[in-house]
């Protein structure tokens, strides 16, 4: 099998991983908040890490790093995966998986705009189209939530979500070129774990309190997203790049929001359907310019 088809293998790979772990991540919040249970998360993808590390001989890999490097990955791990992740798990525990996903989908939007303004790449005609897409699917998903008289707050922490992403992206994009996809995909894990650690103190009685049930469901979620999901997506990256890794996993929201109508009994309107679609639409455009 050739270098394009492992790429699309694994962004697919990821787009699944990550969509059944929305699913996962919604029922173990029922009864957590979303820190308490991003916390949990990311301390068992690290136990998970650890683990892999010790078996392949990845420390000393790491061990070798420039500190600069690993400054850029710790803000990429924060961005991705505390704060981001924040955002993204306070709107789907109030908003749902079929309304949520549609508005946090737009973050190669936000990494198109970033890789402008920062790194000099020109904007075409194609992106534009494609931004016009992402911004109407947001409008008309939001259009729809005001309607149903939904949590506005919720919609709020959906537009931040993915612009948190956005910055993690652009930053391990360029953390590829410098380090290999397993020390990667585990050493941002890890410094998320590090940094969100800030909040244990206050959350450590809500971690005590988790259930079996609810411990399960967020390690099934930490195996699919953080490990499964995040290590196929960093490799497919490195392989084929983000030009083409981006809009092979924008399937992830169609299958998350296909996933909460059978397995949650969401049931989106149809301009939530159409959001969905526009948004999704969009992200191939920008992300194949």
């Amino acid at each position: 099998m050739n270098a394009l088809l492992l790429g699309i293998l694994a962004a697919l790979i990821s787009a699944f991983a990550w969509a059944f772990s929305t699913v996962l991540i919604r029922v173990g919040l029922q009864g957590k908040s979303p820190i308490s249970a991003n916390i949990f998360r990311l301390y068992v993808v690290s136990l998970m890490y650890i683990a892999i590390f010790a078996i392949s001989g990845t420390f000393g890999a790491i061990s070798s790093l420039p500190w600069r490097l690993i400054a850029v990955a710790f803000v990429s791990a924060q961005f991705g995966f505390v704060i981001g992740d924040y955002f993204y798990f306070n709107a789907l525990k109030r908003m749902g998986v079929s309304r949520t996903v549609p508005v946090t989908s737009t973050y190669p939007l936000w990494a198109i705009l970033w890789a402008f303004l920062f790194l000099g790449r020109e904007i075409e005609p194609q992106i534009i189209v494609g931004a016009f897409l992402v911004v109407l699917a947001v409008v008309i998903v939001r259009k729809a939530e005001e309607r149903e008289n939904l949590d506005p707050k919720g919609f709020i922490f959906a537009l931040l979500a993915p612009v948190s992403w956005s910055v993690a992206v652009v930053t391990m994009d360029w953390l590829t070129q410098s380090i290999d996809v397993l020390a990667l995909a585990g050493l941002r894990m890890m410094l998320a774990a590090l940094g969100v650690s800030v909040f244990l103190p206050r959350y450590a009685d809500e971690l005590r309190s988790m259930s079996l049930r609810e411990a399960l469901i967020l390690t099934g979620a930490a195996l699919f997203g953080l490990l499964i999901g995040q290590y196929t997506f960093v490799y497919s990256v490195r392989t084929i790049g983000s030009q083409i890794a981006a809009p092979v996993s924008a399937i992830n929201p169609i299958i998350a929001s296909a996933l909460a109508i059978v397995l949650l009994k969401e049931s989106p309107n149809r301009r939530i359907l159409e959001g969905l679609i526009l948004a999704v639409l969009g992200v191939i455009l920008i992300s194949t310019a």
